[in-house]
């Protein structure tokens, strides 16, 4: 029966770094850096309202995501937009 779990969790891992390099090419044609993804707790929203730079969109969308204040939701946007 253990075998048959290694073979699965194998097959799984697999899969897990298939579906991880296509999410990468993904980033990749989207001019998106590899560092800014959903993994680093950022909605996809944000990064698609900077690149069209939409700054106040993204200011809304993150106060809406984490019910900070206006002046704290800036300087997080303001701060991930100097990374991208």
């Amino acid at each position: 029966m253990n075998t048959i779990l290694e073979q699965d969790l194998m097959t799984l891992r697999a899969r897990i770094a298939e579906l991880e390099d296509r999410v990468t090419l993904l980033y990749q044609r989207l001019g998106i850096p590899a560092e800014a993804n959903a993994a680093n707790g950022v909605d996809s929203r944000i990064f698609e309202a900077l690149q069209k730079n939409n700054k106040i969109e993204a200011i809304k969308i993150y106060r809406e995501l984490t019910g900070l204040g206006l002046a704290e939701a800036k300087a997080a946007i303001d701060e991930l937009a100097g990374k991208l």
